[in-house]
């Protein structure tokens, strides 16, 4: 699948600022946080800001993690903006304001798991790591495993089975191409087989594409949930350059229980706080 694969990739991949020669690793790193349950189109806008407001660790970690939180903008998930915050800090005192090359040391970082350690050791230093999101994994239950849909959580086989599949060269490269192949051609919900490189040799679709097996994949409801509530909430803080009277907290929501679960849960995930006049304001600490 090799040849197949990294060919339709030279031919196909899609400009992508954190894939230049000339992206350094923090960029490739604060890609990989903010592309989580997020897609390409509305990351673009955000990287660009946050890269040109802070081009290095140390400059992100000069700020107060209310300004990450204000400029992650509506990115959705803004716990991510204060874990690179955290992550940032931690570089510029531990490593010298350097992102460390070393795939366990990025591990050991806050907010750093598996898949971003691989993938910023992979991609910015060209290490010899299975990276493994969820277009990867999709593509690699259908091509060999002839699963329409990986598990739910990432498995040790599917470990085993991405690491075997990794070239001896060149595997940062095989890596993103596969992730772009999952993106772009072996989508969830509508595959384009006829346009897919290894479709010859697909399990998925030379079994005849069994449908998945197992409950059916939901798709994530937002409209009235907590979470839409918190990020209206999250919108007043970001937009105020100072304390926020609780009056202007209360007219965004009408559900007043749900609102101040909201509310509590902004503070509680260190996204906002509570000042003894009965303000909130983005976190300071």
């Amino acid at each position: 699948m090799h040849t197949a694969v990294l060919d339709w990739y030279e031919d196909n991949a899609r400009d992508l600022p954190w894939r230049a020669p000339d992206a350094t690793p923090w960029g490739v790193l604060v890609s990989e946080i903010m592309l989580q349950q997020t897609p390409v189109v509305r990351v673009l806008p955000v990287w660009h800001e946050w890269m040109e407001r802070w081009p290095t660790p140390k400059a992100l970690a000069a700020e107060q993690p209310g300004e990450a939180v204000r400029h992650w903008g509506r990115l959705g998930y803004p716990r991510r903006a204060l874990r690179l915050h955290a992550c940032a800090r931690a570089i510029t005192e531990e490593h010298g304001g350097e992102v460390p090359s070393d795939h366990a040391t990025l591990l050991a970082l806050p907010g750093i798991g598996e898949y971003t350690a691989a993938a910023v050791a992979s991609f910015a230093f060209g290490g010899r790591h299975a990276v493994l999101d969820t277009n990867v994994r999709r593509v690699f239950a259908r091509a060999v495993r002839a699963e329409e849909y990986p598990p739910t959580a990432t498995s040790a086989a599917e470990r085993r089975l991405a690491e075997s599949l990794l070239p001896e060269l060149g595997a940062a490269r095989w890596g993103v191409a596969v992730m772009e192949l999952g993106a772009l051609v072996c989508s969830a919900r509508s595959p384009r087989c006829a346009d897919c490189p290894i479709t010859h040799v697909c399990a998925w679709r030379l079994a005849g594409k069994p449908p998945h097996e197992g409950p059916a994949r939901k798709g994530q409801t937002y409209a009235g949930t907590d979470r839409q509530c918190r990020g209206r909430l999250l919108a007043v803080l970001r937009e105020a350059h100072g304390p926020v009277p609780k009056a202007a907290l209360d007219v965004v929501w009408d559900d007043a229980v749900q609102r101040e679960r909201a509310l509590d849960g902004l503070v509680a995930d260190g996204l906002a706080e509570a000042l003894d006049d009965g303000t909130y304001r983005l976190p300071h600490a």
